[in-house]
């Protein structure tokens, strides 16, 4: 059985079995892409709820294994030479299981640093940015209700993202054409996040972008998407 005692963070969540990768996540745009991932992989991994609302995401128990204090991370047992490791970051840890198993990335190295063009998109674009919008939009309407400039700025930059993606799957199944990969797996849970989370279909003109709708439809309807959207549970 793997010791997994040096990780502070397991004394909060105690592995029930600490032999397989240990999930710390909630079910939001970030979180979800590795419970997507690892559904689609078949790896074997437990799933530890982080509550945003007892700031479990602050405590010096997660925080000693992401010092950034943001879900999702992750524990492997089985990591480089055997070794125990722990990652944060959605993107890293995406990149990191692909190669582990080999799978939801290209072999060549042409199509591996394409899809991490395409990974490094969402993490510094479509990510902040739809975040940024939906902040301004639904959480903080209030405050400024009477300064349309912030949802202004992120409307129009979440529409020009929307725009780049759409062009990108003019033609294509998947971001990569016939084969589904990780930049996939980064990308959707924003792109549904920004309706479902925040409710900005609409003020974003989701039709203007039909390629983009029917590759959102095609990742949702994978059963690997739609057990991975809802792990961990909420409470």
């Amino acid at each position: 059985m793997a010791d997994l005692s040096s990780f502070p963070i397991t004394k909060r969540w105690p592995a029930s079995n600490p032999d397989i990768i240990q999930l710390y996540s909630l079910p939001t745009p970030n979180g979800v892409k590795v419970s997507i991932a690892l559904e689609e992989l078949g790896l074997p991994y437990e799933p530890h709820l982080v509550s945003f609302g007892t700031n479990d995401q602050k405590s010096p128990e997660f925080v000693s294994l992401n010092p950034n204090g943001r879900i999702p991370a992750i524990i492997d047992p089985n990591g480089p030479d055997g070794k125990p490791i722990g990652l944060f970051e959605s993107g890293a840890i995406l990149v990191y299981l692909a190669e582990k198993t080999g799978k939801l990335m290209p072999k060549d190295a042409a199509g591996r640093y394409e899809v991490l063009e395409w990974v490094f998109f969402q993490m510094a674009g479509i990510g902040p940015m739809f975040g940024q919008f939906g902040h301004f939009f639904k959480f903080a309407a209030d405050k400024v209700a009477n300064n349309p400039y912030p949802v202004e700025r992120y409307r129009d930059e979440a529409k020009r993202l929307l725009g780049v993606l759409e062009e990108r799957l003019k033609g294509r199944q998947w971001i990569m054409g016939d084969e589904y990969t990780i930049a996939d797996i980064t990308t959707f849970p924003w792109v549904r996040g920004v309706d479902v989370f925040y409710g900005g279909r609409d003020v974003l003109e989701f039709e203007s972008f039909p390629s983009v709708m029917s590759w959102l439809e095609r990742a949702l309807a994978r059963p690997a998407s739609q057990r991975g959207l809802n792990i961990p549970k909420r409470d």
